[in-house]
């Protein structure tokens, strides 16, 4: 094991893990606790943990280790790394702009809380406390309101010192997280209609409470109506980190930027992929699997990919893509349509068409196997 922490660090040194009684360092005597063990949801999450961090002393940025036990480790002269000089994700954590303090620096396990917060707030009785009333949901939109406004702040800070004179003016964070707020009742409409689609397209539903708690599909969907809101309202960041931590809790990957209409519903939802802009109309149902993405990424003259271009499909209203089907490019899957299982599409079909993969006709087998 300490060979292969000096195959990584020349300079790996025994005292940089062990203190003069012989105990650990990293796991007994200074360990940094970034969150739970177990890694779960959120679990890196919670705290301002790597890649958002903690400074050293002296105020200059940090990269993070872990020692030989997986523990974090912290030398006695400071907040430094030791033993390794890579951080858990293998990269240095060091902003252009120079560094931003923790107290500055957005936390996904505060997003999270957040989200959380907020989704009780919009359906108090099924994923709120148990008191029901004007109080809890005051309650929790108090807490969620003020811990927004606070990760608004970070995100811009953060934006700001990587991207100078982009993203929001520090002034404007109290005028959007206002602006969020006043759009809840009608993200709270959107979702209804979610939630009625997917009682309506799925017969193993049996209660409201049940697609509320069990379908990761709808969940997906109350977290991207915010995290789209947030990215209309060009918050930097916090839509992203948003996105990302549903997709960490249902497995579905959709970008905050992608357009969806009402009563939408993803089915099963493992493997789900909403490309930042897709436009998907009314009355759409998507299975396990289906990828709404880009064929290609053009370049600008200085050989960048260029950003924000659309190239994602367009899906109109009513229509059903059933499970492993791959939708690339800015085409238009028509009215009404149903694309079918594993189905690869590229171009553009018109409203009522039915697309399925070619199927082996059985009068066509012989007994003998022949034909096959």
């Amino acid at each position: 094991m300490f060979d292969q922490a000096r195959a990584v660090d020349p300079n790996f040194n025994l005292s940089d893990f062990f203190v003069q009684d012989g105990s650990q360092r990293g796991e007994v005597k200074d360990p940094i606790i970034f969150g739970p063990v177990d890694r779960g949801e959120d679990s890196i999450a919670n705290t301002d943990a790597p890649p958002f961090g903690v400074p050293n002393a002296d105020g200059t940025d940090i990269n993070y280790v872990y020692g030989p036990t997986g523990a974090p480790i912290r030398r006695a002269d400071g907040w430094r790394p030791v033993g390794f000089t890579q951080n858990s994700y293998g990269i240095t954590d060091t902003l252009a702009g120079g560094a931003v303090a923790a107290s500055d620096r957005p936390s996904r396990g505060e997003i999270s809380r957040v989200l959380a917060e907020l989704r009780a707030a919009l359906f108090p009785r099924e994923l709120g406390v148990a008191a029901d009333g004007e109080a809890a949901v005051a309650a929790h939109l108090t807490a969620a309101l003020a811990g927004l406004r606070e990760q608004i702040r970070r995100c811009t800070v953060l934006f700001a010192a990587e991207r100078p004179g982009e993203g929001l003016a520090p002034d404007q964070v109290d005028r959007v997280t206002h602006a969020f707020a006043a759009e809840l009742p009608t993200i709270r409409t959107l979702i209804e209609g979610d939630i009625a689609a997917a009682f309506a397209g799925d017969p193993a539903a049996r209660s409201r409470s049940e697609i509320l708690h069990g379908y990761p599909g709808v969940r997906a969907m109350i977290d991207h109506r915010m995290a789209h809101l947030l990215y209309t309202l060009e918050v930097p960041l916090l839509p992203r980190i948003a996105s990302e931590a549903a997709h960490s809790a249902t497995g579905i990957d959709i970008h905050p930027g992608a357009t969806i209409g009402e009563r939408f519903f993803i089915d099963h939802g493992t493997g789900v992929v909403i490309g930042e802009t897709a436009i998907i109309g009314s009355g759409v149902r998507l299975y396990q699997g289906v990828t709404l993405g880009s064929k290609s990424f053009p370049k600008g003259e200085d050989g960048n990919l260029v950003k924000g271009q659309p190239r994602h499909p367009i899906i109109e209203d009513d229509v059903v893509i059933y499970s492993g089907a791959t939708v690339l490019g800015r085409i238009t899957v028509g009215r009404g349509s149903t694309i079918g299982g594993n189905v690869w599409l590229t171009k553009s079909v018109p409203a009522g068409s039915q697309l399925s993969q070619a199927r082996v006709r059985t009068d066509e087998v012989a007994a003998d196997g022949s034909g096959i």
